[in-house]
């Protein structure tokens, strides 16, 4: 079994679209074994998008990500990381497929409603970042 990290973004939980991605979520196969609603301060956002900081979006990013709450959550099954990519679809929700996630309810490249981590070694930093060992139930 592998885990991942997934964020539904400002602009999906504003929107009351929360419970439809998860849905999907498990629909997909997907076990939820830690999830939890917070609101990002702006210093947290910066922490968790670090690698990003020299890239021009990253302020923006950041005021995005703290405006208001957010889902958080870790994920498990079989190819979790890329099976999440995919169901996400496309960062960009003018490419995403149909079915996915931005496709269906991105606004646009910048509130595209979800973050997954890319790497075994992306989801070992983004997971401990949001949850403890003890908020993570198999």
């Amino acid at each position: 079994m592998e885990r991942t990290f997934a964020i539904i973004k400002p602009d999906a939980v504003e929107r009351g679209l929360a419970g439809q991605i998860l849905s999907r979520i498990e629909e997909k196969g997907f076990k939820i074994v830690g999830m939890k609603k917070i609101q990002l301060s702006l210093s947290q956002a910066q922490g968790f998008y670090y690698v990003h900081k020299e890239r021009p979006f990253f302020n923006d990013l950041c005021s995005f990500m703290s405006r208001s709450p957010v889902v958080v959550l870790c994920l498990e099954k079989e190819n979790a990381i890329a099976d999440w990519r995919t169901l996400m679809g496309a960062t960009n929700p003018a490419n995403a497929e149909p079915g996915t996630i931005r496709k269906d309810f991105a606004k646009n490249i910048e509130e595209n409603s979800a973050h997954g981590s890319d790497a075994p070694e992306t989801a070992a930093f983004e997971i401990p970042y949001f949850f403890s060992a003890l908020e993570l139930v198999g």
